[in-house]
């Protein structure tokens, strides 16, 4: 099929070489002319703007959006608007709020231009073992896209989860699932490594041990075998942890749902926290303990601070 792509970071360069290995014809724009001209080394057409991409794709026109959420999406899809024609298709492939996804599809429908919001997983990893892919469209539009689907997930890795903003509800909560677990895994082996019994382990080896049978094996333990191998106790790296706006949304969401999610809330949290480490909260309470216990404290300036 033909294509173009907007958007060439790390995800979108390597959808973008996935679609040409597979013998899609693809055109592509990226802000940046050098990633532009990186991916026209590779069997991509080029272009070097918006209204140079579209003319260079024959109508009905797909063009797969991969930016960072929020303005940078509408800004993108506000000059598209006035290149396309009725009948032409919009992907948002980003991390996007399902409620943008409904108001941009109610937006670009008026016009006859169909839009599509697919929640995509598989990070660095996805350019050779393939993308998860999760589609809010209308359905005869995921027919219709679907030999690019096929090229891009592996086998049985892409679904049509209803209309738009399906797709990207459906990303947000697998992110929360996902910032659960990694946090059992963050939180058992640190309990592990507090232990006597962690002292003599090999973190890589107990990594690779539970992903043989176990009920808690997984992609994230085959990750944590490689990162434990290459520093067994993590001491090139800060405990500071971000977090994308799929956890936020997460919890916001099983607040106005009301579904108890306590795993995914405090998982979320606990990224606020790695952030502070002297929090102001903390003070709050070893100040408290002082004062109706007695309770030891320790001084701003002491070297264990």
């Amino acid at each position: 099929m033909q294509l173009g792509m907007v958007g060439l970071g790390r995800m979108g360069m390597n959808m973008a070489r996935r679609l040409l290995r597979d013998g899609h014809q693809l055109t592509a724009y990226n802000r940046t002319p050098a990633k532009t001209e990186a991916v026209m080394q590779e069997g991509a057409s080029g272009a070097f703007s918006l209204a140079e991409l579209t003319g260079k794709l024959t109508p009905p026109r797909i063009i797969w959006l991969m930016l960072p959420a929020g303005q940078p999406v509408d800004d993108h899809i506000a000059e598209l608007t006035s290149l396309l024609t009725p009948g032409d298709i919009l992907i948002d492939g980003g991390n996007s709020h399902y409620k943008d996804d409904r108001r941009r599809f109610a937006a670009l429908a008026g016009q006859g231009i169909h839009y599509v919001d697919a929640g995509v997983s598989g990070g660095i990893w996805g350019l050779s073992l393939g993308y998860c892919l999760m589609l809010g469209a209308e359905p005869e539009i995921f027919h219709y896209l679907e030999p690019l689907l096929i090229s891009l997930a592996p086998p049985n890795g892409y679904l049509h989860c209803g209309p738009a903003g399906a797709g990207h509800f459906v990303k947000m909560v697998h992110n929360g699932i996902e910032y659960g677990m990694m946090q059992a895994y963050g939180e058992g082996f640190a309990l592990l490594d507090a232990s006597p019994y962690g002292k003599g382990l090999d973190y890589s080896q107990v990594s690779r041990l539970w992903n043989q049978g176990s009920v808690i094996r997984s992609w994230l333990l085959e990750l944590l075998e490689t990162a434990f191998a290459a520093d067994p106790n993590l001491e090139t790296l800060r405990g500071y942890v971000e977090d994308s706006g799929e956890g936020r949304w997460s919890v916001q969401e099983a607040v106005e749902f009301g579904v108890a999610a306590p795993v995914i809330a405090l998982s979320l949290f606990a990224r606020f926290d790695s952030r502070t480490p002297d929090s102001f909260a903390n003070r709050v309470l070893a100040a408290l303990r002082r004062e109706f216990g007695g309770h030891a404290t320790q001084s701003a300036s002491s070297s264990e601070a």
